[in-house]
């Protein structure tokens, strides 16, 4: 049966890891550094994915991982999504970490997935952010919106012909506007062949199991993003007084608030579920999966909006950190996946026609 609850060793790692972030990744200051190359803080990824060793849950011991599983992982995204925090953790240790891993032993992606694993190097999958597990792969050339291309070291570029490894200084990477600043898009073109790593059939079949990780474990950033607006408009509400009475206290706020925490609670149960059936390998993972994305993300972005809605005008303002979690839910909701294409692939899984079919 589905083990929905933290494991201590889970409760033990969150602890870990949000005290990293309330040291170094406040969200009330990230947003001074939103548009200075200051963003990025290459101190705080090596205290995650090296000092915490957060970058090798997903892989074994033997290749110089943790040994851990996707529970432990989807911990770590829940704690990334309450700070917004701009590292590449759910690009390189989930999507590419993953992707490599399903190609099975090899010398050149064991030898990546070891770097990887301790934090030295940093890997992008380079298909488009909106790209679900069952898309198919993008032409050869060049690929816009691509997540985190720009803080990659390798980037692994699906060819008609296999999975290659490129070093990001073989590539010409193009900065893109994104909505949400904290995750950076690219166009990404290949200046060099770089070394193959698996032909076509496993290329597909890796690629497709690294972008349904990422999608299921994409789930607990949401919630954790969730998590932290509703804790924050219940700060905000129980501490700011209008006609000489908090916020919280008028019966109308207080539904809104009451019906966003089973909103949460909810999408808690279904990352929670798909993390786990990643993590034992289940039959039913791609319908876990589509499930979590088709709930969580309306969840983030409904969360968020009531943050910002709760704040009046001080949620309005660039200095409130509200917008940078508004944005990412916003782009989170398009991310490996729109929930419109998770209710599709639900409604094949379980032989139900979509509506409108």
């Amino acid at each position: 049966m589905t083990d929905l609850l933290y494991s201590e060793a889970e409760s033990d790692l969150r602890a870990a890891v949000r005290a990293l972030l309330t040291d170094r990744a406040d969200p009330a200051e990230l947003t001074a550094r939103l548009e200075t190359p200051a963003l990025h803080d290459a101190g705080l990824w090596r205290a995650l994915a090296a000092d915490i060793g957060a970058a090798g849950l997903l892989v074994p011991e033997k290749l110089g991982g943790q040994g851990a599983s996707h529970r432990e992982a989807a911990v770590v995204l829940e704690e990334l999504g309450r700070a917004v925090t701009p590292v590449p953790y759910l690009t390189s240790s989930v999507i590419a970490t993953e992707t490599l891993l399903a190609l099975g032993p090899a010398d050149a992606a064991d030898e990546l997935i070891a770097d990887l694993a301790t934090g030295r190097r940093a890997a992008v999958l380079t298909v488009p952010l909106p790209t679900g597990p069952d898309a198919p792969a993008p032409a050869d050339g060049t690929v816009t919106a691509v997540a985190d291309a720009a803080l990659a070291d390798v980037l692994l570029v699906p060819r008609p012909d296999g999975l290659y490894a490129v070093d990001a200084a073989d590539a010409t990477v193009e900065p893109q506007t994104p909505l949400d600043l904290t995750r950076p898009l690219a166009a990404v073109t290949p200046d060099a062949p770089g070394t193959r790593l698996a032909d076509a059939d496993a290329a597909r079949g890796a690629v497709r199991r690294g972008l349904l990780a990422g999608a299921g474990l994409l789930a607990s950033e949401q919630l954790g993003l969730a998590e932290w607006c509703l804790e924050e408009a219940v700060r905000h509400t129980g501490t700011r007084h209008q006609f000489n009475r908090p916020l919280g206290s008028f019966q109308a706020l207080k539904h809104r608030m009451a019906q966003l925490w089973l909103e949460v609670t909810g999408a808690r149960a279904a990352a929670r579920n798909a993390a786990d059936a990643l993590a034992t390998g289940s039959p039913e993972a791609p319908l876990a999966v589509a499930v979590a994305q088709a709930y969580c993300s309306r969840v983030a972005v409904h969360a968020a909006e009531e943050c910002v809605q709760l704040h009046g005008g001080t949620g309005m303002t660039w200095e409130h950190p509200a917008h940078m979690y508004l944005k990412r839910a916003k782009a989170d909701q398009l991310a490996l996946g729109s929930a419109g294409h998770h209710k599709d692939a639900l409604a094949a899984l379980v032989d139900l026609p979509a509506p409108g079919r």
